[in-house]
């Protein structure tokens, strides 16, 4: 089973660089198989690392073996070609371990900012990925009539025939989860809204009613891990409120209404977004989810997207690797995926 970390620095400077590299360094040691970082811009205030090419690169530089990805880098922000050879660089100087995850993004503010149709960003989405993928394999051009001013010099090819970058996908509209469908590309499901709702989506497009899912697609869960159950509840309760404060927090943000932000139900949570419980519980939880779905690659969020301290989350989350990488690591691969 793959092992992922999730949610760390999410909207903080309070963590000093160097930190977050010695963060990134133990989280490694400890036997994590990837960390994932998200990509927001000109956020106020403002956010400590817009990039995540450029965060990648510094963790990579000082990790020997854990894996860096982006849930996501929003093609619609970058030129394709210029996005394809610094990606590239990143697999080389890493080793190849570097995972792309994309995405179409919505945010306004951040369109809005450099001038972008809403509207327009479908096609961007869809065009970059496709100058991405064939500059890593062929000469390129920017053909004429794309997002992009047409080109008369060739770029490509960027990378050796039998080098491989994993690209992932974020979304959750039938477009793009078509669109990863069609490409044959992993899903970075969502924790809000609930998976549940992609795997709605995605058994219409396939016509699949297994209730079982790529092997390789990524699930992510909040974690809350004690040494005693009782210890972990207390505290996923004392957790709620934020959690249901921080829903109406992006709610107000993106102009929609709060009536329909409910309070969390506390047996659907634990039910569908949590991992919550003593190390034994914790790894009865996961086997079920992994049997359940068929997947095989789960992202951790031990601080909650920012709600837990991370000095706290960073207790959790050295728990779970001393008491749960390993058992978890030796669990047999998937038997039965639906493709």
């Amino acid at each position: 089973m793959r092992l992922d970390i999730a949610g760390f620095t999410r909207g903080t400077k309070t963590i000093d660089h160097r930190e977050v590299l010695a963060y990134c360094a133990r989280m490694d040691a400890l036997g994590y198989d990837g960390i994932w970082f998200n990509e927001f811009h000109f956020q106020q205030p403002p956010d400590p690392y817009p990039s995540t090419l450029l965060l990648a690169a510094a963790i990579l530089g000082r990790t020997e073996r854990i894996r860096v990805g982006t849930s996501i880098v929003v093609l619609p922000l970058y030129h394709p070609l210029l996005l394809a050879e610094q990606i590239a660089q990143l697999h080389w100087q890493s080793g190849g371990r570097f995972d792309f995850g994309i995405g179409r993004g919505t945010h306004p503010a951040t369109l809005a900012a450099l001038g972008l149709d809403p509207a327009g960003t479908r096609e961007r989405f869809e065009a970059a990925y496709g100058l991405i993928k064939s500059a890593w394999s062929g000469p390129t051009l920017v053909p004429e009539g794309s997002p992009w001013p047409a080109s008369t010099e060739p770029v490509g090819p960027l990378l050796a025939p039998e080098e491989r970058i994993p690209v992932y996908v974020a979304g959750s509209t039938p477009e793009t989860i078509g669109f990863a469908v069609a490409e044959n590309l992993p899903l970075l499901l969502s924790l809000e809204p609930s998976e549940q709702r992609q795997f709605d989506v995605y058994d219409s497009i396939t016509g699949s009613r297994s209730g079982r899912y790529p092997a390789d697609y990524s699930i992510s869960r909040y974690v809350t891990i004690a040494p005693t159950r009782a210890e972990a509840l207390a505290a996923v309760d004392a957790l709620l409120p934020r959690l249901y404060e921080r829903r109406r927090r992006f709610a107000m943000a993106q102009n929609r209404p709060l009536d329909g932000i409910k309070p969390i139900d506390r047996d659907a949570f634990l039910a569908n977004q949590m991992i919550a419980g003593s190390p034994q519980d914790c790894f009865e939880r996961l086997v079920a989810l992994r049997e359940r779905t068929g997947i095989d690659s789960i992202r951790l969020i031990f601080n909650c997207n920012g709600e837990i301290p991370e000095d706290e989350a960073e207790i959790m989350a050295t728990l779970f690797g001393c008491e749960l990488i390993a058992p978890l690591h030796a669990l047999p691969s998937p038997t039965e995926v639906n493709q």
